[in-house]
């Protein structure tokens, strides 16, 4: 990580003229501006025409931001290849599961397995790494941008079919193997050889989710294989530059913990108004969740990329931000692990698809609202996270997160509004909402630390993952599973060889014969002395070791469980067989970690956010206020108030920061 670097824009020199440029870095050294990422969509302007290269304007810019005291990350313009590329190689645009050719005119129009484009990044990142790699002003890079961002229906092509069936030949050997996996017994779909499997074009009517999953897997991998590409290039000229990409929260296209693996740290892009949303702007409690499962995903602090700085639009334009409001979310970033925030970006465009994206300076380039604001926040709070840069949560509750469980959910959702993560958001909201910190994990990582352990939707079941959660709970954790656990193998076929939810059943010490899609149906629970709704799914439960803890109150199987816990060696299993309600998550939260001994770090009104990072003994908590009212709060310890007018009361979209000694000392 780079050292006293927390605060920059996303900037784009080559939209202004240069006699500009000088008074943007003034601006910028006087708002407090430590970094700018740069040419992240530049590839024209770098190379317009093949092998031609003009880098001096590039460099021009760098020099001047770094006479101001800014360092520049430098972002491979490969999400963007210029219109020469497209008519010497129209073969590299993308075709999408109807067959069509996604053109030239809007961004990410490449295939990225084709062999002829990655040559003309190999040629273009060469030229480029090697030209900056002992530029004083250059510190790092990011790898195109927001790999999979407008790929899911891409790309089918032919080169994409080749690496396909190449993928598959690697992962299964022969084809009777790949058969057997698929289940191609049903609809007549066996194959005689690899040469024989396709891209999933449109069918006629259905699809083998088998073949789906693998599919997903494959492109995943192909991207993480497209990011290697240039990564290696980089790191081979740019030994002493850091690498990283941007990030988009909970987006799937690609496994991000296999992405981050190529990185020196992990970047995200937060739009918490964006105009493509239905309300003004996400819960407090999504946007934390997305900084919580990007920082899961390399498992130390990150980076935001791009922050959201104004009104975000393309054709149409979101609301505008309160004042305060750009700063809370900025500070909510680094209270759950951002050591730097980048804010998107520098000045709003007046061109292109993104003209109406505003930024830290509006169309004008006079300094506003939205400068005086970011000024104040970086001048008051950089100071400080030099101090705790680097420190980490440490929750005691963790929520398992899977690329894999979710591509199987997108094939078959069973209901037909059954979402991975928004099911995952619900617990993660009830423990927000208690003041209790969350770690997103993967099913394979360690558990042990955990006190408490939310696995949703276990759907992909394999006997180390059952075993993995039976030791757990056997050491003594506190485990829960629900719905639709342990009902498909790794393949995505049912499992035959007993009841749900397999092996998972002695662990909970139930067996589940039957359930019940409540699709367009109410369904109630009983827990304690009240009723509340549930909906999507109703497992019905026949206790074996368990004992019941609430129970369905319509329907068949009334009086019947939903709800079960069973003590298992040291540990308690829980099993939850349908989704909860608002109402009744919480509750059940709030049973859950009763029972686990889970702490929290206060209480305070609805919209006041606590947040912990730790690091050498010490805590810092950040108290955060997301409304445009007066709230107060009290705190389960006691630390020393080291930003905020007062404790125990926030004013509108204010922010303070605590530090407290872990041990005393």
């Amino acid at each position: 990580m780079i050292m006293e670097i927390h605060f920059g824009v996303d900037y784009y020199p080559e939209h202004w003229p240069r006699e500009r440029w000088e008074t943007d870095a003034k601006l910028m050294q006087e708002m407090g501006v430590q970094v700018v990422r740069m040419a992240e969509f530049s590839w024209f302007k770098m190379e317009p025409r093949e092998g031609e290269f003009h880098f001096e304007w590039l460099e021009e810019a760098i020099a001047l931001l770094d006479k101001h005291g800014i360092k520049t990350i430098l972002g491979t313009p490969t999400a963007a290849p210029p219109a020469w590329i497209i008519e010497k190689n129209p073969e590299i645009q993308p075709i999408d599961t109807q067959g069509r050719v996604r053109h030239f005119g809007g961004r990410h129009h490449d295939c990225q397995s084709n062999p002829t484009y990655r040559a003309h990044i190999k040629r273009f990142v060469t030229h480029m790494s090697q030209r900056f790699a002992n530029n004083p002003g250059v510190i790092g890079w990011q790898i195109d941008n927001e790999l999979g961002n407008a790929h899911g229906d891409l790309c089918m092509c032919d080169s994409c079919k080749a690496r396909f069936q190449q993928w598959l030949e690697k992962k299964y050997g022969d084809i009777e193997t790949l058969n057997d996996a698929w289940g191609t017994a049903f609809w007549s779909q066996g194959y005689n050889t690899f040469s024989q499997i396709s891209t999933p074009l449109i069918t006629a009517v259905g699809e083998n989710p088998s073949a789906m999953l693998d599919w997903k897997c494959f492109c995943s991998d192909l991207i993480v294989d497209f990011a290697k590409w240039q990564a290696d290039i980089i790191r081979e000229n740019c030994p002493n530059h850091f690498i990283t990409h941007n990030y988009m929260c909970f987006d799937d296209k690609v496994n991000y913990y296999d992405l981050g693996e190529l990185l020196d740290f992990v970047s995200n892009d937060i739009y918490p108004a964006g105009y493509w949303q239905e309300q003004p702007h996400q819960p407090d409690s999504d946007i934390a969740a997305c900084h919580d499962v990007v920082r899961s995903y390399k498992k130390k602090p990150f980076w935001i990329m791009e922050q959201q700085a104004g009104i975000s639009g393309w054709g149409t334009m979101a609301r505008a931000l309160d004042p305060g409001q750009m700063s809370v979310w900025a500070m909510q970033s680094v209270a759950h692990g951002a050591d730097a925030v980048v804010f998107f970006r520098w000045r709003a465009c007046a061109m292109g698809t993104e003209q109406y994206w505003h930024g830290i300076l509006g169309h004008s380039g006079r300094p506003g609202r939205n400068y005086e604001e970011a000024k104040k926040l970086i001048h008051t709070f950089a100071p400080h996270m030099d101090e705790f840069e680097g420190a980490m949560p440490k929750p005691e509750v963790a929520i398992v997160h899977s690329f894999r469980q979710n591509y199987a959910f997108q094939i078959q959702p069973n209901h037909p509004d059954l979402r991975y993560v928004e099911h995952l958001k619900k617990y993660y909201k009830a423990f927000y909402d208690k003041k209790i910190p969350v770690d997103f994990v993967q099913d394979s990582d360690d558990l042990s630390q955990y006190k408490l352990v939310i696995a949703p939707l276990q759907y992909l079941m394999t006997p180390e993952l059952e075993q993995h959660y039976i030791d757990y709970v056997e050491a003594g954790g506190h485990l829960v599973l629900d719905m639709r656990a342990g009902v498909k193998d790794a393949n995505n076929i049912c499992m035959t060889d007993r009841e749900l939810p397999g092996r998972l059943g002695d662990l909970c010490g139930i067996e589940i014969p039957e359930y019940d899609c409540l699709f367009s149906k109410e369904c109630q629970v009983l827990f304690g002395k009240r009723e509340y709704p549930v909906s999507k799914w109703a497992d019905i439960i026949t206790l074996t070791d368990a004992k019941m803890i609430a129970e369905y109150t319509t329907s068949f199987y009334k009086q019947t469980p939903a709800v079960t816990e069973n003590v298992y060696g040291q540990g308690k299993a829980w099993y939850v067989g349908t989704q909860p309600g608002a109402e009744l998550m919480d509750e059940l939260v709030e049973y859950f970690t009763q029972e686990s001994d889970v702490e929290r770090l206060g209480t305070a009104q609805d919209g006041v956010e606590l947040m912990t990072r730790e690091s050498d003994g010490q805590v810092w908590l950040f108290v955060i206020n997301h409304t445009n009212e007066e709230k107060v709060y009290h705190l389960n310890d006691t630390y020393r108030l080291l930003e905020g007018e007062r404790e125990e009361y926030l004013k509108p979209y204010e922010v303070q920061l605590f530090v407290k000694n872990k041990y005393g000392r």
